[in-house]
């Protein structure tokens, strides 16, 4: 799709799901983890901390997605975006849901202890923000205006 017909579309034309950007780079460092186990973190200190964020990354995550299926909307990013949601997890991060599928992959690398996972996250984080929140962001811009930037000027992208 050329740039000009994405600026046109009703979605913002992301390169790929979210979802299977994160599975795949963890899926990938999870693998090489198993070839070359590289611990970063002390056995104790990687339970805890995996466990906290998957929960936490669980809970953040869920909460932006029952206030986008209460306002509505497309969870979907190939599909039109019917309004911009505000209230809940989107009073304080643009992405809740990314922001949760990011402290879960965390969470996933850290009580699995692999270093290779942990160290693809950064890759994951460019992709994300090139590939689909920049696009999205557009999008949005172009399709609800001031509404969406006085939103974008109060609600920061991560946190």
């Amino acid at each position: 799709m050329s740039e000009d017909e994405r600026d046109n579309a009703d979605n913002p034309g992301v390169i790929a799901p979210p979802p299977l950007i994160y599975a795949g780079a963890l899926v990938a460092g999870l693998l090489a983890n198993r070839r070359y186990r590289i611990p970063f973190l002390p056995r104790p200190l990687a339970r805890m901390l995996g466990w906290l964020l998957v929960v936490c990354g669980l809970a953040v995550g869920l909460l932006g997605f029952r206030e986008m299926r209460r306002a509505e909307t497309n969870l979907d990013p190939s599909k039109p975006a019917t309004t911009v949601v505000t209230e809940g997890p989107f009073r304080f991060t643009r992405n809740p849901l990314y922001l949760g599928m990011t402290m879960i992959y965390g969470g996933i690398s850290a009580f699995a202890n692999a270093l290779t996972a942990a160290l693809l996250l950064p890759i994951v984080l460019h992709l994300m923000r090139r590939g689909v929140i920049e696009r999205e962001e557009r999008y949005l811009e172009r399709k609800f205006g001031d509404v969406y930037l006085q939103y974008k000027a109060k609600a920061p992208r991560w946190i």
